[in-house]
């Protein structure tokens, strides 16, 4: 994206966030919320950040029921580092919905 080779599917953006829509879904909705500020990982957060984080989540519950998942039921995951799942460092919560989600999450 940065790089200007993949075009993002925007569907939400303010002055310090950024909702996309993931280019691989793993869920009828996925969308990607993510600081326009870089962060690598979420151990690099710090307490400065805690209203940003809280953005990300509520702009993820937005999104959901915007979409008719409110009630129905979401998911949303921070991964962090390579054996949680984390392939891009940069920080960005993932908003899932439309199935079943299994527990544990594998």
């Amino acid at each position: 994206m940065v790089a200007g080779e993949i075009k993002p599917s925007v569907v939400y953006e303010d002055a310090a966030l950024l909702a996309i829509e993931d280019i691989n879904p793993q869920a009828p909705l996925h969308v990607l919320i993510l600081p326009k500020r870089h962060i690598a990982t979420i151990n690099d957060l710090t307490p400065d950040d805690d209203l940003l984080v809280g953005s990300m989540i509520r702009v993820a519950a937005a999104l959901a029921r915007e979409h008719g998942y409110g009630e129905r039921g979401y998911r949303t995951v921070f991964n962090c580092h390579r054996e949680a799942g984390q392939s891009v460092f940069h920080i960005h919560l993932h908003l899932l919905a439309g199935r079943g989600m299994a527990w544990p999450p594998g």
